[in-house]
């Protein structure tokens, strides 16, 4: 049996993604018909390089990636050169630090309505803008926080670098980058405990790391440190502040999903309800760069949860029951919902279904989507099931996931 990146599976593969029949491919790269079928059946043991390299132009991709060697779809380091040397520098290390030469500070509005932007860019998934504009907003509120006089404007401003720090982090872990990602969060926390609201700024903070902790497959640990957080932010029973609550529901989401990936699905369906309580209290859904909370985004929370313990049947059935929006839920969350549907789907071998879902998280955030390795593999499976071309609409959607890069 193969890798499941082998030359053979990613033939088939690319093929039908690019909506090619054996006949227009061998066409197209000038390869006999019999020498694909061969390789697709595992018939052949070798090809030539030759044969490798006319297959990779006509399917459009490399001839490491139709080989297995290489990923098919990524963030290019070049296009996050810029953010890793802006998350990176510092004034503890001789050489690293990026604003060596007196330049005007800018005042405190103007970095947080610049800081406000970055987030609606983040959450819209628009991060071509966000890529562009994040490095030099990081390298603002530095200054800021490096040269301002007066206590009570540094303190504001640390703040402000604390967002753009966690911006930092979420864009660096929705590249796949997730040691980048931990040292945004570590530094947005950092600046959080020494600015003017160290006790919301610094759980935010946390729920970053735990999200990279979780990404690095660390989820005993990501569960410890959420729930510590949300028991120190923990609102009071006549406590009606929203971004108090919505920040300590996002700390038990994440330690719900911790708990879940680490096979303890009691307990994370303990935390989870205490969360979905929260979110009953707090009557609306909110997004802001605190937190995405309230009933609606509790409900989707808990169908995720659903799918990652391995229930999709429980998952779909849920879905049935969502309420609608009460206020704000941002359409990368929306998506992302869909995707975990489409995978509940795809695991109970609903193919159509899976690709309606698919559909509609692409078109609710096409460029965040991209990016989640959980809509690639759902689409990439999809793919290996089609025993022949299903279409452009079909191909369409798999050069979107990345299926072919």
């Amino acid at each position: 049996m193969s890798a499941p990146w082998s030359l053979p599976d990613n033939l088939a593969r690319f093929r039908k993604a690019r909506n090619l029949s054996q006949e227009q491919l061998a066409a197209s790269a000038g390869v006999a018909v019999d020498t694909i079928a061969r390789i697709e059946r595992y018939e052949r043991k070798t090809t030539r390089p030759s044969t490798v390299n006319k297959l990779a132009t006509a399917l459009g991709v490399s001839p490491g990636v139709l080989l297995g060697i290489m990923q098919a779809h990524g963030a290019d380091a070049a296009n996050v050169a810029a953010l890793r040397q802006a998350i990176t520098a510092s004034e503890e290390i001789p050489g690293l630090v990026d604003f060596a030469e007196p330049a005007e500070l800018l005042p405190l509005t103007t970095l947080t309505q610049s800081a406000h932007s970055a987030w609606r860019a983040y959450v819209d998934g628009r991060h071509a803008e966000l890529l562009h504009a994040l490095p030099t907003l990081l390298i603002d509120a530095r200054r800021l926080a490096h040269d301002a006089e007066d206590d009570d404007l540094q303190a504001a401003a640390h703040r402000v670098l604390s967002t753009t720090y966690r911006l930092g982090a979420g864009l660096a872990g929705r590249f796949g980058l997730d040691d980048l990602a931990w040292t945004s969060a570590e530094r947005a926390l950092r600046a959080a405990r020494v600015s003017d609201s160290p006790d919301l700024e610094t759980a935010i903070s946390v729920r970053y790391l735990v999200w990279t902790l979780v990404r690095q497959g660390r989820t005993e640990d990501a569960e410890r440190v959420a729930v510590r957080a949300a028991e120190q932010i923990e609102p009071r029973m006549l406590d009606r502040d929203p971004r108090r609550a919505g920040v300590f529901g996002n700390l038990l989401f994440n330690a719900a999903s911790a708990a879940s990936r680490s096979g303890q699905i009691e307990r994370a369906n303990d935390l989870l309800a205490v969360a979905q309580s929260a979110a009953v209290r707090a009557g609306t859904d909110h997004a802001s760069e605190a937190a995405i909370f309230g009933p609606r985004v509790a409900v989707l929370q808990a169908i995720d949860l659903a799918v990652l313990s391995g229930d999709p049947e429980k998952a779909l059935h849920l879905a049935e029951h969502v309420p609608d929006a009460q206020g704000e839920v941002p359409a990368f969350w929306e998506a992302g919902h869909r995707l975990m549907l489409a995978a509940a789907a795809a695991a109970l071998r609903d193919n159509q279904r899976a690709l309606e879902y698919l559909s509609e998280a692409r078109d609710l955030a096409p460029d965040w989507v991209r990016y989640q390795p959980l809509g690639t593999s759902t689409m990439r499976t999809l793919v290996d099931r089609a025993t022949r071309r299903r279409g452009e609409s079909f191909a369409a959607l798999a050069a979107h996931y990345g299926v072919v890069g």
